[in-house]
């Protein structure tokens, strides 16, 4: 199996920061396109920032000038720098991957979705 970890939530005053890290884990994959993705309270889910392998960076307008993704493919291993905080920010984020898994001893592949459990960010004022 891959699994998707994600770290760095918690609660932070509005104006603050926190970095979130996701790091993908198993065998027999490669990692494509990596995102972050939030939801919030009674909130459908939205995507955050999009980075892909090479390093092209997408961002909603919420998070332009706010937020930083980042990733480093030896460690597999995606990550979303938030700086100025503010209470809208509030949401369980979730960690995204597109990936090529090996599906049989010929290497055949396939493409996957995989996403983590979520890490929650809580922003008071």
């Amino acid at each position: 199996q891959v699994q998707l970890v994600e770290s760095g939530g918690g609660s932070v005053q509005g104006g603050g920061s926190l970095r979130l890290s996701c790091q993908a884990s198993g065998n027999g994959f490669s990692i494509n396109d990596m995102a972050w993705h939030r939801q919030a309270p009674g909130k459908e889910r939205e995507l955050v920032a999009s980075i892909t392998r090479d390093g092209s960076t997408n961002y909603l307008d919420f998070a332009k000038g706010r937020f930083t993704i980042s990733r480093d493919n030896a460690r597999k291993t995606v990550y979303l720098q938030m700086n100025s905080l503010k209470p809208d920010d509030t949401a369980v984020y979730y960690c995204y991957a597109k990936g090529e898994k090996i599906v049989n001893v010929e290497g055949a592949r396939v493409v996957k979705d995989y996403w983590g459990k979520g890490t929650l960010v809580t922003v008071y004022s």
